[in-house]
C-alpha cells in the first residue's frame, strides 16, 4: 500500500511476516547483541575481569570485546575500573533488574517472612523461581553462622536435586513434567541425587501430599534443604522458598518441624500477594 505522498507504510519486519506464515521458523539472532549479551552474563558471574580475561571467556577477539564493551559502557551497563583495567557490571544493571523485582511483587512480599524464618531457624532461606526447568535463585536472606548455605542472587541448579526445584515440579501437572522426565538426563551431583525418572515421580507424589520437600544432600554433600512452594491468584506454584544448611545442623529428626515452618512461611507469602492453592 502506497500514500498519497508517496511514502510507504511501514509494516513488520520481514522476518516477522514469515514468522506469521510459518509459526515453527525464528528470526535470524542479531550476533553483535548476542555477544555483548554473554559478556554482560560473564561479568554478572565474576566481580570484575580484564579485557584479556573477558575476550577469553567469550571466545572473541580482544578488539571485538573492547568494542562491545564500550557500547555498554555508554549506557552504563558495564563500567572499568581505571587503576585495575577491571570490567564490572554497571550502575544501569541494577536499575533494570530492580524493574523485574517491582514487577513481581513476590520478592517484596516474601522478604520480611523470609527474614523472619531466618530469625526463628537460624539458616539462610531462599527464594528461587523456575526457568524452564531450572531452579532460579532470585533473593536471599544469610544467616550468621559461620558455616552456612549460600546461593547467588541469578545462579541456576538442576529442578530434580534441588529443594525448591522439587517443590515446584511436585505441583505440576503429570503432563507438563512428562516431557521433562523423558527428554532430560537427570544429572548425578552426589551419591543421593535422584537420577531414576520413576524414582522422582515418586518423590514428587510425596511431596504433593506432605506440601513441603527436602534436599537431603542431593546437590551437595554435607547440606540439606527444606523447601516449599507459593502460589499466585490462580493457583499456580510461582516460585518457593527454602531454608538451608549444613547436615549437621538439619538432623533428619528436625526436618518435619523445619518442614512446617517453611511451609507455613510459603503460605504467609501466598497469602500476601493474594495467591491461593486450587481445591
Amino acid at each position: 500500500m502506497t500514500l498519497p505522498s508517496g511514502r510507504k507504510t511501514r509494516g513488520r519486519p520481514r522476518e516477522d511476516r514469515r514468522l506469521s506464515n510459518d509459526s515453527h521458523a525464528l528470526p535470524k539472532p542479531n550476533q553483535s547483541l548476542e555477544k555483548a549479551l554473554g559478556l554482560l552474563k560473564s561479568l554478572s558471574d565474576h566481580d570484575g575481569l580484564t579485557l584479556t580475561e573477558l575476550s577469553e571467556k567469550s571466545a572473541l577477539p580482544p578488539s571485538t570485546t573492547h568494542r562491545l564493551l564500550s557500547t555498554l559502557a555508554g549506557h552504563d551497563l558495564v563500567t572499568v575500573d581505571e587503576p585495575s583495567q577491571k570490567w564490572s557490571i554497571g550502575i544501569e544493571a541494577l536499575r533494570i533488574g530492580m524493574a523485574f523485582q517491582r514487577r513481581n511483587n513476590i520478592l517484596l512480599a516474601g522478604r520480611p517472612v523470609m527474614t523472619d524464618l531466618m530469625e526463628a531457624t537460624g539458616e539462610t532461606v531462599n527464594m528461587a523461581m523456575l526457568d524452564g526447568f531450572e531452579v532460579v535463585f532470585v533473593s536471599q536472606v544469610e544467616c550468621h553462622e559461620p558455616i552456612r548455605a549460600f546461593f547467588g542472587i541469578g545462579q541456576r541448579r538442576a529442578s530434580h536435586a534441588s529443594g525448591i526445584g522439587k517443590a515446584l515440579l511436585a505441583e505440576m501437572s503429570a503432563e507438563r513434567i512428562a516431557p521433562f522426565l523423558r527428554s532430560k538426563s537427570l544429572a548425578r551431583f552426589t551419591p543421593a541425587t535422584i537420577t531414576d525418572p520413576e524414582a522422582l515421580r515418586a518423590e514428587l507424589a510425596t511431596i504433593r501430599q506432605r506440601g513441603w520437600s527436602i534436599d537431603d544432600e542431593e546437590a551437595n554433600a554435607g547440606m540439606r534443604c527444606v523447601a516449599a512452594p507459593i502460589f499466585n491468584a490462580f493457583g499456580e506454584a510461582r516460585a518457593g522458598i527454602s531454608l538451608s544448611g549444613p547436615s549437621a545442623r538439619l538432623t533428619p529428626d528436625s526436618l518435619p518441624d523445619l518442614g512446617q515452618k517453611v511451609r507455613a512461611a510459603a503460605d504467609r507469602i501466598t497469602n500476601l500477594i493474594g495467591g491461593h492453592l486450587l481445591a
